[in-house]
């Protein structure tokens, strides 16, 4: 974090000071990590003491000053450590974070929204720009009115580039966390399905999303997917300048010759006003593409040459969990652990993959429920197993009595002879039936795929899967 003084931090918040003489607050430093997690202070931290549905985090002041924080932000004047007492300290914790934004003049911020692919873009993007500065991105998926200033609150005086994730979960959320961290790049990936269940529709998706782009400033960028026609549309809700990316015919950076190498990563051609380049992806999913496009306009707009984007993109790896996560077994099985979340478009991208990575062997798709779908959401669990049984999966594990859709979808294709005529279609009741069943079906050689929304927890299954005792041959004897 920038330091700061506590005294100087009150001023910020217009909380009172407690615990602490003021001209003792005037020399305490705050110089280290902001946490929320009592767990994760160091010397020199301040402690957020959130109230949340499950936890109070003034119960954990005392842990927090035994790892070292040195203050504590609250909203009740107790604990030992020296406090920040305001009467919300959402809007303190937010106010702080704007400040050091404010403070900080030459740091260029990206804002990156989208139903899915936010943190997979973001881990690419900081990669990237990491190459070019000193760079701060988030951790994981923190993308809330919590993750983000969590994020803010990282840089440093010398930090060039703030990546910050802005997730929703109603109109106004986006806005909100721009008002936090006002961002100079905005990027949207795409509107799907993902909440639509909250939001109603998908117009009500891409309203949410372009509080992004209406948020930049007239000389800032706006890069927009261009084969997404409500992503597309944003151009017209933005003061800034705007670049589309993507395949189509309109994108001002456009993929094309997009091919998937065995192993399920993605190389392209890459056309731009600053010329063209070949582009080789470390990462695995044909959504990978797009997210790439995203990452390098920015990078572009931000003065990196065309070549050392690339070159460094050659180089970028998972970062965040569970996201395409690809793990070899010693008898030869893979599993993709692609289960942080889903949405009807993220489950049929993992299955193109799935596919393509699974040519010649047997593949095996443990899928469970895609939540808060709405109306929509029997009518898109049909349709994903329907896309399961045309990609050539084999066995199909369907996980929780939320997901059967998907395994009435897989029989509509299968009956359309649009499957592997030896699809076999199992339902578990849950994550430890969903093992048994995989243990028992999955030999060396097979491909699995596990992927479902958070919630469900087939991301822990998957893990499982990974570390299974991998069957020993039996010696032969005489």
């Amino acid at each position: 974090m920038i330091a700061r003084s506590l005294a100087a931090l009150a001023d910020v918040t217009g909380g009172t000071l407690s615990g602490i003489d003021p001209g003792a607050a005037a020399g305490l430093m705050i110089d280290a990590a902001v946490v929320t997690d009592s767990r994760e202070a160091v010397p020199g931290s301040l402690y957020v003491a959130r109230v949340g549905a499950s936890a109070d985090g003034h119960e954990f002041i005392a842990a927090a000053a035994a790892s070292g924080a040195r203050a504590a932000l609250v909203t009740r004047d107790v604990g030992p450590l020296p406090r920040l007492v305001v009467p919300d300290e959402q809007a303190a914790f937010a106010a702080i974070a704007r400040h050091l934004i404010d403070s900080s003049p030459d740091l260029a911020v990206v804002g990156i929204t989208g139903s899915s692919g936010k943190t997979s873009t973001k881990d690419l993007l900081g990669q990237v720009l990491a190459a070019a500065g000193e760079t701060v991105a988030p951790i994981g998926s923190y993308n809330s009115e919590v993750g983000v200033p969590l994020t803010v609150c990282r840089i440093t005086p010398t930090t060039r580039y703030l990546v910050v994730e802005l997730g929703a979960r109603g109109l106004g959320h986006v806005r909100y966390l721009t008002q936090i961290a006002p961002p100079s790049i905005g990027i949207v990936l795409n509107v799907g399905s993902a909440h639509v269940g909250e939001f109603g529709s998908r117009a009500a998706i891409a309203e949410a999303k372009s509080e992004l782009v209406q948020a930049l400033p007239a000389r800032g960028l706006a890069i927009l997917n261009a084969d997404d026609p409500l992503v597309a549309a944003m151009a017209e809700r933005t003061p800034a300048r705007v670049v589309l990316v993507g395949e189509s015919p309109a994108a001002d950076l456009r993929a094309t010759d997009i091919e998937l190498a065995p192993d399920g990563t993605a190389s392209f051609r890459v056309a731009s006003a600053h010329g063209t380049a070949q582009v080789r992806l470390a990462v695995a999913g044909r959504h990978q593409v797009g997210n790439a496009l995203a990452v390098i306009a920015a990078a572009l707009e931000l003065g990196m040459p065309l070549d050392r984007v690339v070159s460094v993109l050659a180089t970028c790896h998972p970062v965040s969990r569970y996201r395409m996560e690809v793990s070899e077994r010693a008898d030869g099985v893979t599993i993709v652990n692609d289960a942080y979340n889903a949405n009807p478009e993220s489950m049929t991208a993992a299955l193109d993959t799935l596919a393509v990575m699974g040519a010649g062997r047997r593949i095996i798709a443990v899928l469970g429920p895609m939540l808060e779908l709405g109306e929509e959401s029997g009518a898109a669990h049909r349709a994903v197993g329907a896309a399961a049984a045309a990609r050539g999966v084999h066995t199909l594990i369907v996980v929780g009595d939320l997901a059967r859709e998907i395994g009435a979808g897989a029989k509509i294709g299968a009956g359309a002879g649009e499957a592997d005529p030896g699809l076999s279609i199992r339902y578990a009741a849950d994550l430890d039936s969903a093992y048994d069943l995989a243990v028992d079906i999955v030999a060396a050689g097979d491909i699995v795929l596990v992927k479902s929304s958070n919630g469900a927890g087939l991301r822990f299954l998957g893990d499982r899967l990974r570390d299974a005792p991998v069957p020993q041959e039996e010696e032969n004897s005489c």
